[in-house]
């Protein structure tokens, strides 16, 4: 018999500023499920997270947990009040023989337990909570970015540690490898609704497209019925008044359904552009050294970075990444060895820490303050990349409402704080762009985003990252750093590092499954699925057909409008019959078009069938 949830949500409804951020939603975890919790940012998966762990009240619905059963949460913004160190906070509520379990938290995670919480940062508050949550050992802890301030090695010894954990959790992270090695259990937060896959995340996005897919049709099959029984109505309604009252109430009952269809948040319109290019040459690095109070960051190190490479850093935290990259874009002067940069560079940098952002100025303050891109004494405008664009449109462009662009950038979530940085970022026309960690925080479909157009870019890109699956996707080098001086350089990304230093037999079980080896080239950009039943071409020609078909209709509106003008036959003839061919013409083509999409629609259906 199976056993029952440990944890259950019930008919949960949240309101945030008149707006629903959960309507009826509904979940349960039982014992040993690994979930993966995806969703947009600012879908509400945090806020669901702090429901689960009893920290937020729902409008409506029910919280109910397992008599006798413990819930772990690992809150980003951890309170250390009254604890001496983050030692003290990693063991609080361990029996005192219990205690080396707090200590091999925090040696997994690279966290010295002798730190005053007042001198901390913020990466290593975030791993006090995370080794405490570990250390507590409860039935299900819910884990929100945990890999977040740790490196590489550091997220391989939390991927152990989970998989031979019998306890149950839910996971938020951007890292899509993390989650593809260790969950079985997917839960999306989508337009005010929490779905439930019974399988890990490497087949979220599958199911997601096949879901938008799936809308999109029965969306379209709404709007061409709508249309068609809006026309009966109009034309046929006064000869059968009294029979047809049920039909016109369901015409009433299909307008209010498409009413009320939430359209899904679209995906960010960002995009890198390129100055003039660069010289052939960007960087090179000829035997330099570094070293800080008799430590060694970095020891004969060379390399010759070329236009239109992509370069990755990768190595524990505290190894000189950042360190090594001020110098090869000339920020920091090496100690012995020389550093040549290349001709008509143009940077731009997007900093981890977000140290370019003041949390107390407006979003639009943040991006008409920039001296690079606001436009002098006109405040409601930006430059980007040469041509003006209203402050508010811009942002639009980023997924930000209008009411945020007034609004604090302590406000903001993790996610829209990067992508307010690539705002920023991708206002300026450079050559040569330096990413310090830009996956943080950033929703799978963005991250989607960022990888095709880094791919697309044709200028030069230096990286540093601990996303394993971002690096492989886009590195055509990475330098490996190993402590004491030592600085590596391979072809590839992270996989091939692996695999060039004889690590793949290990390597292979935790592995991400659709990481590729790289070629030197920008990759192209993903096809588009092929629907069952469709040739290559007709797959591509059905996804087409709904925009071509809406385009057709709005014609067709504004030319009936147009001639609905009883004195424009008399006033402008000319004019009257070129609308009327015009209209022909397109009632023509859409009745084609609709014709053509019922068609490809049944032989989709059919494929599937």
């Amino acid at each position: 018999m199976a056993e029952p949830p440990i944890l259950t949500l019930n008919d949960i409804s949240l309101t945030f500023g008149g707006t629903p951020l959960l309507n009826g939603a509904a979940l349960a975890v039982h014992p040993g499920e690994r979930i993966a919790l995806v969703g947009r940012n600012g879908s509400g998966k945090s806020t669901l997270m702090k429901m689960m762990a009893g920290r937020v009240q729902p409008d409506t619905g029910e919280r109910f947990l397992q008599p006798g059963r413990a819930v772990g949460y690992m809150a980003q913004d951890p309170d250390f009040a009254g604890f001496a160190t983050l030692g003290d906070f990693a063991s609080a509520g361990l029996d005192p023989a219990e205690h080396w379990r707090a200590e091999i938290a925090m040696e997994g995670v690279k966290l010295d337990a002798a730190i005053d919480p007042a001198r901390a940062s913020g990466g290593e508050r975030r791993r006090a909570a995370l080794a405490q949550i570990l250390a507590s050992a409860p039935d299900l802890m819910l884990l929100d970015e945990p890999t977040n301030h740790l490196d590489i090695e550091a997220i391989a010894w939390l991927e152990a540690h989970l998989r031979e954990s019998r306890a149950a959790f839910v996971c938020v992270s951007h890292d899509r490898a993390f989650l593809r090695n260790l969950t079985d259990r997917t839960l999306w937060v989508d337009r005010g609704e929490v779905r439930r896959l019974d399988r890990g995340f490497s087949a979220f996005e599958e199911w997601r497209d096949k879901t938008y897919e799936e809308e999109d049709v029965a969306r379209h099959k709404l709007d061409r019925l709508i249309k068609s029984e809006g026309r009966w109505a109009v034309e046929g309604i006064s000869a059968r008044r009294k029979r047809n009252q049920g039909r016109v109430r369901r015409l009433a009952e299909m307008r209010t359904e498409r009413r009320a269809q939430i359209q899904r948040l679209g995906t960010a319109r960002m995009e890198f552009e390129g100055s003039a290019p660069s010289g052939k040459l960007v960087v090179e690095a000829d035997d330099i050294s570094k070293a800080f109070g008799g430590r060694t960051i970095v020891k004969d190190f060379s390399i010759k970075v070329q236009r239109g490479d992509r370069v990755a850093l990768v190595g524990p935290n505290g190894v000189g990444k950042t360190t090594l990259l001020k110098m090869l874009t000339g920020e920091l002067s090496p100690d012995s060895g020389r550093v040549r940069l290349g001709t008509n560079l143009s940077m731009a940098v997007f900093d981890q820490n977000r140290a370019a952002l003041d949390p107390d100025a407006t979003l639009w303050e943040t991006l008409n303050g920039d001296s690079e891109i606001g436009v002098s004494g006109r405040g409601d405008q930006v430059m980007v990349r040469g041509r003006p664009r209203h402050v508010v449109g811009y942002l639009k462009d980023f997924l930000f409402d209008e009411a945020q662009a007034r609004g604090p950038v302590s406000a903001l979530s993790g996610g829209e704080k990067a992508r307010i940085l690539l705002a920023r970022l991708m206002a300026r026309e450079t050559n040569l762009l330096v990413l310090d960690e830009p996956t943080n925080d950033l929703d799978v479909e963005t991250l989607d985003l960022l990888v095709e157009l880094i791919a697309d870019y044709e200028g030069t890109v230096l990286l540093v990252s601990h996303d394993r699956d971002f690096i492989d996707q886009i590195a055509t080098m990475t330098i490996a750093m190993e402590g004491d001086g030592r600085a590596t350089l391979y072809a590839g990304g992270w996989s091939d590092y692996r695999a060039q230093r004889g690590e793949t037999a290990t390597e292979a079980r935790a592995a991400p499954a659709a990481a590729k080896p790289k070629a030197a080239a920008p990759r192209p950009k993903p096809q588009a699925p092929r629907a069952q039943g469709l040739s290559f071409t007709q797959s591509h020609r059905l996804a087409a057909l709904p925009a071509e078909m809406d385009r057709l209709a709005a014609e067709i509106a504004k030319l009936e409008e147009l001639m609905a003008d009883p004195a424009l036959f008399t006033r402008e003839p000319a004019k009257f019959a070129k609308a009327s061919e015009a209209l022909v013409q397109r009632q023509t083509a859409l009745a084609a078009a609709e014709e053509e999409w019922l068609e490809l629609e049944t032989l989709r259906e059919a494929g599937e069938g």
